[in-house]
């Protein structure tokens, strides 16, 4: 499971027992413990997560929420109109007379399957935003806690320079305290 490195990680950077950090910490200190990048592109992995209703449910919403879908709608229910106001009638072969009772139910279920096939696909897109904001806060605390560790690097650098110049400094002193006596 978690190795020591692991645990002293998540002690050194989050100030939590392994035990207690959130998957998505564990997620981030596994990919700094192994070096490995942590940004993934959201829509990749809900498209790897969809099931063919989900993408279905999609397609759907993006041909019934399109202007093309709107026009041909508009055209369709016109030709339907004059098609049994005008020309059928003249042929005495009228199917669906005004006020178009057939043309109605059609509408009412197309309204009725279409609507929630949309409102899943909604449904869909709310949770890619969520995956999106997961994946976004995980690359956001790896940047932090990185930014962290480099601070610290730094830090440790600096003391060791101090350290190395304080030494040589009393050497100086030292040296030019005994040269300068009688």
């Amino acid at each position: 499971m978690a190795t020591r490195s692991f645990h002293s990680l998540a002690m050194a950077l989050l100030g939590k027992h392994a035990q207690s950090l959130d998957p998505e910490e564990a997620h981030v200190l596994t990919k700094i413990e192994a070096r490995l990048p942590i940004s993934r592109d959201a829509a990749d992995v809900a498209d790897e997560r969809a099931t063919f209703g989900e993408r279905l449910a999609d397609q759907v919403a993006a041909v019934g929420g399109s202007w093309s879908f709107i026009i041909v709608f508009v055209v369709v229910l016109f030709g339907w109109m004059v098609l049994n106001s005008d020309i059928l009638p003249r042929l005495k072969a009228v199917f669906d007379p005004y006020p178009y009772i057939f043309l109605n139910l059609m509408l009412s279920m197309l309204a009725a399957i279409q609507a929630p096939v949309i409102m899943m696909s909604q449904n869909r897109q709310a949770a890619k935003d969520r995956l999106a904001a997961s994946l976004d806060f995980e690359v956001n605390l790896r940047t932090e806690l990185e930014i962290l560790r480099l601070h610290e690097k730094i830090d440790q650098a600096v003391a060791a320079r101090l350290d190395h110049i304080a030494t040589r400094l009393e050497g100086m002193m030292t040296a030019m305290g005994t040269s300068s006596r009688p």
